[in-house]
């Protein structure tokens, strides 16, 4: 099923074929380009172990580790044909709001792993800034683009395989993504939370599937691809588990470009 969900996106006329000096970028919290440490010899060392999305993200262009999304005049440090990956982000700044909104309009692809329960497990304490962020806290620009997360509070913790068109993947204390018929033309720059638009079509601009766990959005030229959970990339010595995840990644990867 992963398999033929893989070719049927790579067939959409819509996608883009991966090259190698197609952009990649990635802005996450999470250690996967960065195994955690208490010791910078060891964030440097040559032999440390791999993250295993690293290679699949790799596979798909030029991959380019981003620390903001807005660069000294509010652009979006990206090539305009380029991937943008989103793994579990800290919060955006205005200034990141806006110049993502602007970046995807304009054609951007984008793929967000916004959970709202990480239960990946960290070495760093609470309040530590090298922790992985524990809640996505996305709700301006998601607002704005016609969505908003919720989070089943009474829902059984503990990994569970969730069946999607790219393939059962891996998830726990998952969000669900919701319709929230509000869509914007202009994002404000005051950062405050809440609905950033005004009632619009966005409702029909995302579709949501899989019971809310995964939307898809046409937002101006571009597109979202977006997973209400992040447990995908925890690290496991079950090497059926990492294969899996693999996949899947790469689907989803073909997923955002597509655009279907």
């Amino acid at each position: 099923m992963l398999l033929a969900g893989a070719l049927a996106l790579a067939s959409c006329g819509d996608s883009r074929p991966p090259r190698a000096d197609r952009e990649v970028g990635l802005y996450t919290s999470l250690p996967i380009l960065w195994a955690e440490s208490d010791d910078i010899r060891d964030l440097l060392a040559a032999d440390r172990p791999q993250h295993w999305a690293g290679p699949v993200l790799s596979d798909a262009g030029k991959l380019v580790p981003l620390d903001t999304l807005a660069d000294a005049n509010g652009v979006l440090p990206l090539q305009h044909d380029g991937l943008l990956v989103l793994a579990q982000p800290r919060p955006f700044s205005p200034q990141e709001n806006v110049a993502l909104d602007r970046w995807v309009r304009d054609g951007g692809r984008v793929l967000l792993f916004a959970d709202p329960m990480l239960t990946m497990p960290s070495r760093h304490a609470l309040g530590d800034p090298r922790r992985p962020q524990d809640m996505a806290m996305l709700s301006p620009i998601l607002a704005h683009w016609g969505l908003r997360m919720e989070f089943d509070e009474g829902q059984p913790a503990g990994e569970r395989m969730a069946a999607s068109f790219v393939g059962e993947f891996p998830v726990n204390l998952a969000g669900r993504f919701r319709s929230s018929g509000n869509s914007g033309d202009r994002l404000p720059e005051s950062g405050k939370h809440g609905k950033d638009g005004k009632p619009g079509d966005a409702r029909d601009a995302c579709r949501i599937e899989s019971e809310g766990l995964i939307a898809r959005c046409k937002i101006g030229h571009g597109r979202v691809f977006a997973v209400s959970d992040a447990a995908l990339f925890e690290e496991s010595p079950d090497v059926g588990r990492q294969a899996i995840c693999r996949k899947v990644l790469a689907a989803m990867i073909l997923g955002a470009e597509s655009g279907d």
